[in-house]
């Protein structure tokens, strides 16, 4: 440091105003190296008198200081450790100010650090040769330093941290790798600190102890003890070594943090997998009833665990349904829950499957045609449902033995079970009630539909638009009934009509336009008052010959318009049909038919971007979404025996599903249904009897349409209302609330469950609500383990709709005076929905309560 420097150093010093006990200002000049002895005598300093202190004049000095001159400030310079008890100035020392003018005194006072700190500082002569780790130490933005925010915030310089935790710098160290002698950081504090340091913070804060310390014992420590505050320690006696004795409760805090970090979760996932297999975490688990673990998620063998019990459970036929469910409604909040899902939701789908067949227990009866059909409407849709979406879960698996045998098992319940128990019966009660002509008493036919539905609207003078979608089943129908109820303004409802026979898509397409008659001609064809209907530009024809401001199009081709594009393309128009093809176009292939049910989640999607834009782009209000025909699908490869050999009649067309003749025969297997009512030039249309098919080349079989099953001929008709903002009828969609229902605001230990309730059940344009509840401090710091409650509970039981966390609070002194904020924070969004107070009062055994 010059000379110039430090007289201007100086004067700064002594032109600061005097603290209220002051009345001069007495300044020591420590300069322990003798490097300014040749330069003393040649300071000035206005109104300061410079005087040099030795070995002999001590006395003297302090006979002037504190009797000659009590009003003059003093500079006074000294070469020696004025510290010792011997020495005549050391209460003046301690009530004056020290001054030095080396190197790590410029860096202390340049920021900020007390001269307490000294000694401190100078052993991080390596850490300060650097101008860059000095400026990211300035950029930390510390107030006031101690000897730990002073050694931590040099590990946060050296391991890249912004926030000067050791919290923060622990992780930073182990997101690099767990091996020592590769880690980065490590080496950092190694050549420019004292790792040992970091180790003793370790200690400090995780009760970290170990006489030979690495960072892979660090992290099995970590989620060792962690695990430890979540299940009782009995079961960790191999483990002890690796439980802290004290602040437990950090290290849970510290994994839960890292582990629901959506970037830095992966590198967690690696070293918990490592360290679950040193410590054979199985064997640990193996000992513990379900119960015990069903909410920890530190380790990813938890979750195989749960999965292998539930799946155990329904091997053995074990009825506990409930249970299952509520096991795998829980996991759905846990980290690990992303890389199951599949085979979760697989579980969860096959666990539905096996309590509908409880219901059941003298299997699918036989009743009236009307029955069964309201009955399919009522429950029996559902098992096409678990069915679809358990295959869609499978299909995301990783195929396994377990796997493989839950396929099994499924294919059972609905194949061997639902499909052939449901549709004997219905084919029976066909044979017995089926006689001229294919109806069902109050059952709307899908002939009828324009007339009933959108005649009555052209002639008040109403816009319609038709949606008809290719395929859509009565349960997906049931879907998108549900998905617009929750996604849009408007509302929708859904009802049935009963299709044409043979259930195909040209004659259903053709039952749903305007017409008076229905005929085939020579080539089967399908003939709409004697024009034809193949396409959608024949009947674009037929509804503008009918209505002429109509239009049809494809979706393809709505969804390759432009915005303006399409608003002329359905200006003026008052009858709008839109053709869409997803679910058809991929089953009625063999090559594709194995992701029909893919192609389902693609369809249910399109036709809410179809409703989007009549609603936002077209003002369109009135929308009917319907299909031409459901369909059968089965995975399993078709047995032989559920095939039927070529019969001996004329035909006129065959498929998969039906037969077209002009003959009238009784042949065994086969259901003979009059085309009266559904084609003016009547021919006799032969169904196989429950699902089998008639055995040809080519296409495939899993996929089918054209039969007489529910599944086939139970079209979905939805009737949506599209509402604007503000109109008497419009209900925005709206997510329900969570609530804490714990009425006293004060914790008094560090482990304590709070108790939530979701206030509505999901439904209609109620839906689900994810929520990260925590604790955190007045400046926003977290101060607790996160939890997750995914609130979409249908019940209308209130005592069903509760959920019971536990927290757990950072090991740190908490002010009674203070307040701490309890934290419902909305998922996908990030609104607080709630900050509740609370006061901390904790005891002095604050860890120990259960």
């Amino acid at each position: 440091m010059e000379i110039n420097e430090i007289i201007q150093t100086l004067k700064k010093t002594y032109s600061k105003p005097l603290e209220d006990h002051q009345y001069r200002k007495i300044v020591f000049w420590m300069d322990k190296d003798k490097e300014f002895v040749d330069v003393i005598d040649d300071i000035e300093i206005p109104d300061v008198n410079v005087h040099t202190l030795t070995y002999n004049n001590s006395f003297q000095t302090k006979y002037l200081l504190e009797e000659e001159d009590t009003l003059s400030h003093y500079l006074i310079y000294t070469t020696d450790d004025l510290t010792s008890e011997d020495n005549w100035l050391i209460d003046t020392y301690f009530y004056s100010q020290s001054f030095y003018a080396d190197k790590v005194s410029i860096i202390m006072r340049e920021i900020g650090i007390d001269a307490s700190l000294r000694a401190l500082v100078k052993k991080c002569k390596k850490f300060f040769n650097s101008s860059k780790r000095i400026s990211k130490l300035k950029e930390l933005g510390i107030s006031q330093y101690t000897e730990e925010t002073f050694e931590v915030a040099i590990m946060s310089v050296l391991c890249n941290v912004k926030s000067p935790t050791f919290e923060e710098v622990m992780k930073a160290v182990l997101m690099d790798t767990m091996d020592d002698e590769n880690n980065k950081f490590i080496i950092e504090l190694e050549k420019f600190f004292d790792v040992n340091t970091f180790w003793k913070y370790a200690n400090m804060h995780y009760g970290f102890e170990q006489t030979h310390p690495s960072l892979k014992k660090l992290m099995t420590h970590l989620s060792v003890t962690a695990l430890s505050q979540t299940v009782n320690e009995e079961y960790l006696v191999n483990v002890k070594n690796y439980v802290a004795s004290n602040n437990k409760t950090n290290s849970l805090i510290f994994i839960d943090r890292w582990m629901y970090h959506a970037e830095d979760s992966r590198v967690y996932d690696q070293y918990v997998r490592e360290i679950e297999s040193d410590i054979n975490i199985k064997d640990i688990v193996q000992q513990m009833k379900i119960d015990e673990f069903k909410k920890t998620d530190i380790f990813p063998y938890l979750d195989q665990a749960i999965i292998q019990y539930i799946f155990n459970g329904i091997k053995a036929q074990l009825e506990d349904y409930e249970e299952y469910k509520s096991l795998i409604r829980l996991r759905r909040a846990k980290h690990f829950y992303g890389e199951n899902k599949a085979i979760y939701e697989a579980l969860f789908n096959t666990v539905e499957m096996y309590e509908f067949k409880k219901q059941f227990p003298m299997g699918i009866q036989k009743q009236s045609m009307k029955d069964m059909h309201k009955a399919y409407l009522e429950d029996y849709f559902q098992m096409d449902t678990y069915y679809r979406k358990f295959y869609n879960a499978f299909d995301e698996a990783e195929t396994s033995e377990s796997m493989e045998e839950l396929q099994r098992m499924v294919e059972y319940v609905y194949t061997n079970w639902y499909m052939s128990g449901l549709n004997n019966n219905w084919t029976s009660s066909i044979m017995e009630e089926i006689e001229d002509e294919w109806a069902i008493d109050g059952i709307m036919k899908q002939q009828n539909f324009y007339q009933q539905y959108v005649a009555p609207k052209v002639k008040n003078g109403d816009r319609v638009f038709v949606i008809i979608s290719d395929a859509l089943r009565y349960d997906i129908g049931v879907e998108v009934a549900e998905y617009l109820n929750a996604e849009t303004r408007g509302s929708s409802q859904i009802e049935s009509m009963l299709s044409a026979l043979p259930s195909v898509t040209k004659l259903g397409m053709a039952s749903l336009l305007p017409h008076r008659t229905l005929e085939f001609d020579s080539n089967q064809n399908v003939m709409v008052d004697g024009k034809a209907s193949q396409g959608t530009t024949e009947r674009k024809k037929i509804l503008q010959d009918t209505v002429e401001e109509s239009t049809a199009l494809s979706f393809n081709e709505l969804n390759a318009m432009s915005k303006n594009d399409r608003r002329q393309q359905f200006k003026g128009k008052k009858v709008n049909y839109i053709y869409h093809n997803a679910i058809d176009a991929t089953g009625d292939h063999a090559s594709t038919e194995r992701n029909t049910f893919k192609a389902v989640e693609k369809a249910i999607e399109e036709i809410y971007k179809i409703v989007k834009i009549i609603r936002d782009e077209l003002s369109g209000t009135n929308i009917y979404i319907t299909a031409d025909h459901g369909f059968i699908y089965q995975r399993n490869p078709l047995e032989e025996s559920d095939k039927i050999e070529k019969v001996d009649f004329k035909i006129n067309e065959m498929k998969r599903r039906y037969i077209l003749s002009d003959d009238k025969e009784t042949v065994d297997g086969l259901l003979r249904i009059p085309l009266k009512g559904i084609i003016a030039n009547e021919q006799e249309c032969y169904v196989p009897k429950s699902t089998i098919r008639f055995k040809m080349k080519g296409q495939g079989a899993n996929f089918v349409h054209g039969g007489a099953s529910l599944q086939e001929v139970v079209v979905p008709l939805i009737t949506f209302k599209n509402a604007r903002k503000g109109q008497a009828r419009s209900r925005e969609t709206q997510q329900v609330d969570i609530k804490l229902t714990n009425t006293s605001r004060k914790l008094t230990n560090s482990i304590f469950q709070l108790n939530f309730f979701q206030t509505e059940k999901v439904e209609g344009k109620m839906t689900p609500r994810t929520a990260n509840i925590l604790m955190v401090d007045e400046q926003e710091q977290k101060i607790s383990n996160e939890e997750v409650v995914i609130a979409d509970k249908v019940t209308d039981k209130p005592e069903e709709r509760m959920f019971k966390l536990r927290f757990v609070l950072k090991t740190q002194d908490y002010d009674k005076s203070k307040t701490y904020y309890l934290i419902v924070k909305d998922m996908e969004t990030g609104v607080v929905l709630e900050r509740i107070p609370f006061t901390i009062s904790l005891g002095i055994s604050n860890e120990f309560d259960f």
